[in-house]
C-alpha cells in the first residue's frame, strides 16, 4: 500500500456533536474510534458541528480546526431549521409512523439542524480520504454526508428499534454505502430488517471501552454528600431513554417500605423529580469524564431504562467498576448483553424492578457475582484493541488502493 506521508490511510469520521459535555453513546463511540485509529498510525479528520445540545443545536463552539488526540478537528455552524411548526408537525408524522413521501422525509430530515459548511467541505474534500465514516444515522449529518461518496463510505449506525428506523432515507443510504459498523448483534439483525438490501460490506464490530485505572468510589459518595446506598442512573433525562418510566417505577417500589437505596441521576437534561420523591431521588446533573468511573464504581447497581440502545456504553462501564445491572427487559440489545454476559437482572414492569431491588439489598454476594461476570464479558469482548482490530480488518479494502 503507497499512502502519503506513510500513514495507514487517510480517514474522515463525520458526527453531530464532539466534545466534553456532550452526552451521547454513538458521539463517545466514533470519537474514541477516531483517537484509536489514529494511533494506529492513520491520518484522521474528524467532522463535526459547533453544537453541544441535541435539542436547541445552538453554535456554542467556534468554527475552525485544531488538534486534540493526535486527530484534527473541524468545526462547522448549524443553521436553524426554516419554520419550526413545520419541523413539530413532521416530527409528529415520523412519530405516529404515518407514511410520508421521499420529499417529506428529507424536509425532516432538514428540519432539526444543517451544517452547509460542512457538507461544502466533505465535498471538496472527499477525493482525499480512503474511507468517511459517519454516525449515528438519524441525522443530518451522516444522512447527507454518506451520499457525497458512497463508494468509500462506512456508516456506523446505532441502530434502534424505532420509528425513525423503517424512514426509506435510512433504508436507503443503508443499502447505498460501501460498509456499515455494527456494535451488536441484534442490531444487526434489525439491519437486516430495516434495510433488507443492506450493503454487502458489513460487520459487527463492536464498540470500545477504556478500562479506568482506578475508581474512587468512597471519595465520590463523600464529594456529594451521599450517605446511603444508591442505585444509579446515568444519561440523558428524557422520554426515549426511559427516565420518566423509572422515575413511576421507583416510586412503586419504594412504597412498598424496606428498600434501603436512593435513586442517584446523573447527566444531561431536566430531571423533573416529583415532589414526593426529592428525598430519595437526588440528581447530580452532568459530571465530568474523570468523576464518571467514580459514581459507577459507588453505586450499588446500575439501573438501564432505556430500550433505545444498539450498545449500551454505560452496561461496560457499570460492569468495569465492579457494578451490577438492572435493566428493562423491552430493550433487545440490553437484554441480550445481560443474558450474554450474566452480569446482571431485568425487569419488565415495577413489581420486577421492586423485586430486583429487593435481591440487591438481600443478596449482596450474589450481586457481586453478576457484577464480577460482567467484567469480564467487557474485558474479553469490548477492549478497544479487539474492537479497533476489527475496525482496520473493515477498512482494509478501503486503504489498500494506490494514492
Amino acid at each position: 500500500m503507497t499512502v502519503a506521508g506513510g500513514a495507514a490511510g487517510r480517514l474522515a469520521f463525520v458526527t453531530p456533536r464532539y466534545g466534553e459535555g456532550v452526552v451521547g453513546g454513538a458521539e463517545t463511540a466514533i470519537a474514541e474510534a477516531a483517537r484509536g485509529l489514529a494511533g494506529r498510525g492513520y491520518d484522521v479528520e474528524l467532522l463535526t458541528t459547533c453544537a453541544k445540545s441535541h435539542v436547541s443545536w445552538a453554535n456554542e463552539h467556534e468554527p475552525g480546526s485544531f488538534r486534540e488526540h493526535d486527530v484534527t478537528i473541524r468545526r462547522f455552524r448549524t443553521a436553524p431549521p426554516a419554520s419550526r411548526l413545520v419541523a413539530a408537525e413532521l416530527e409528529g408524522r415520523v412519530q405516529r409512523r404515518e407514511r410520508l413521501s421521499a420529499e417529506d422525509e428529507l424536509a425532516w430530515v432538514n428540519s432539526r439542524f444543517k451544517a452547509p459548511d460542512l457538507q461544502l467541505y466533505l465535498g471538496a474534500n472527499a477525493a482525499g480520504y480512503d474511507a468517511i465514516i459517519l454516525a449515528p444515522y438519524l441525522f443530518w449529518s451522516t444522512i447527507y454526508g454518506s451520499a457525497v461518496l458512497p463508494e468509500r463510505t462506512i456508516v456506523m449506525p446505532c441502530l434502534h428499534d424505532e420509528c425513525y428506523a423503517y424512514l426509506g432515507v435510512v433504508r436507503h443510504m443503508l443499502e447505498s454505502v460501501a460498509g456499515i459498523w455494527f456494535l451488536t448483534d441484534p442490531e444487526h439483525q434489525l439491519g437486516h430488517r430495516v434495510a433488507p438490501g443492506l450493503a454487502p460490506r458489513h460487520r459487527v464490530v463492536g464498540s470500545g471501552v477504556d478500562v479506568p485505572s482506578h475508581y474512587d468510589p468512597a471519595g465520590f459518595r463523600t464529594r456529594h454528600g451521599l450517605e446511603r446506598p444508591f442505585v444509579l442512573y446515568a444519561g440523558r433525562r428524557e422520554a426515549g431513554k426511559g427516565w420518566p418510566d423509572l422515575l413511576g417505577a421507583f416510586a412503586s417500589a419504594i412504597l412498598g417500605g424496606g428498600l434501603p437505596f436512593d435513586l442517584v441521576s446523573i447527566g444531561g437534561g431536566a430531571a423533573g423529580i416529583p415532589e414526593g420523591l426529592r428525598e430519595q431521588v437526588i440528581d447530580l446533573g452532568f459530571v465530568s469524564s474523570e468523576e464518571l468511573p467514580n459514581a459507577f464504581a459507588a453505586a450499588e447497581a446500575l439501573i438501564q431504562p432505556s430500550t433505545n440502545e444498539s450498545f449500551s456504553r454505560i452496561l461496560m462501564e457499570a460492569w468495569l467498576a465492579g457494578t451490577p445491572v438492572i435493566a428493562n427487559a423491552a430493550g433487545e440489545v440490553v437484554a441480550w448483553q445481560i443474558e450474554r454476559s450474566q452480569g446482571g437482572l431485568t425487569y419488565r414492569d415495577e413489581h420486577d424492578l421492586a423485586n430486583c431491588l429487593y435481591f440487591l439489598a438481600e443478596a449482596p454476594k450474589a450481586a457481586e457475582a453478576l457484577a464480577a461476570n460482567g467484567r469480564e464479558y467487557v474485558l474479553s469482548h469490548y477492549r478497544w484493541d479487539i474492537v479497533l482490530d476489527e475496525m482496520e480488518r473493515s477498512l482494509a479494502p478501503f486503504c489498500s488502493r494506490t494514492r
